[in-house]
């Protein structure tokens, strides 16, 4: 952690929302007048596409676990050498994974594959991580013990599941069968990796339907926003001075289930994550320029 150079990581799997809070705190980044440098989470991957699929193939052969949520498809210690440096100087290196042809083609390379490493934006005053593994820890490494702010960012599993399976099926041709092999063979690493990140985040954003999700390998449509709430926990209410009867009052249809927790209509997420985080960053920009000043 750092007084100088915060570090802020957004973590969640695909399709939990998080490309809602990266929204969000793009709103939050200007109206603070807060110079950010966006890591994308992807961009540690340790393969390629192509070369994920034949090291996937290989470790089915194998007969062993292999997942983009584990540790052995990913850079984690260069995501943890950077959070480091950048916490120490504000500085560090980074680079892009190219989702499709139109990121790739500004670049003149192929879909599925990575840039150059570069150093990160000049002069920035905070870090936001967005991606899979913010507050991971390994027997190896341990990313989280750099984050100043840890933002979870999640559904409900099943909830996760149809998104994921109408995604794989109607998007990317899968068959139903091929999808349900991709979660069994991810399981395992999801449960050892990607879970305990939400128990070691500040506040968590918990996407929950609102409709009949009990058997998501039948369901025809992903729950949208006003068939969700949206359960928002806080580790610790009171390090962040969280003003519970504020939030009620600003969020129209805000309750309180637990004395740490507050839910919204998913309709309202976006505005939820401004309200909360917003003070938040504010005041670890003012700690941070008091920090420069000394």
């Amino acid at each position: 952690m750092s007084l100088q150079h915060p570090i802020v990581a957004v973590t969640g799997s695909s399709g939990a929302g998080t490309s809602t809070a990266r929204i969000a705190f793009e709103h939050i980044f200007h109206r603070l007048n807060v110079r950010a440098a966006f890591i994308d989470g992807d961009a540690y991957h340790a393969y390629s596409r192509t070369a994920m699929a034949k090291a996937v193939r290989r470790a089915t052969i194998r007969g062993e676990n292999f997942s983009h949520f584990g540790p052995s498809a990913n850079k984690l210690d260069q995501l943890a050498k950077l959070f480091a440096e950048y916490g120490a100087s504000g500085t560090g290196q980074t680079r892009h994974y190219l989702h499709n042809e139109i990121e790739a083609a500004e670049f003149d390379l192929e879909p599925g594959t990575f840039t150059d490493w570069a150093p990160i934006e000049a002069d920035s005053e905070v870090l936001l991580y967005e991606g899979l593994h913010g507050g991971v820890v390994t027997d190896q490494v341990d990313v989280a013990q750099h984050v100043d702010l840890m933002v979870g960012v999640v559904p409900t599993i099943n909830l996760e599941w149809i998104q994921k399976i109408r995604r794989d099926i109607d998007v990317r041709g899968y068959a139903p069968e091929d999808v349900a092999k991709v979660i069994l063979r991810r399981m395992p690493d999801y449960v050892r990796y990607i879970t305990p990140q939400f128990s070691r985040t500040d506040v968590n954003f918990q996407r929950v339907p609102l409709v009949d999700t009990s058997n998501p390998f039948v369901a025809r449509d992903v729950p949208n926003a006003d068939e969700s709430m949206v359960v928002i926990r806080f580790r610790d209410p009171e390090a962040w001075h969280v003003d519970f009867p504020y939030l009620l009052t600003m969020i129209h249809g805000a309750f309180m289930s637990r004395p740490n927790t507050i839910v919204v209509p998913g309709t309202k997420m976006r505005m939820a994550i401004e309200i909360i985080i917003g003070p938040i960053v504010q005041s670890l920009i003012a700690r941070r320029n008091q920090a420069m000043l000394r």
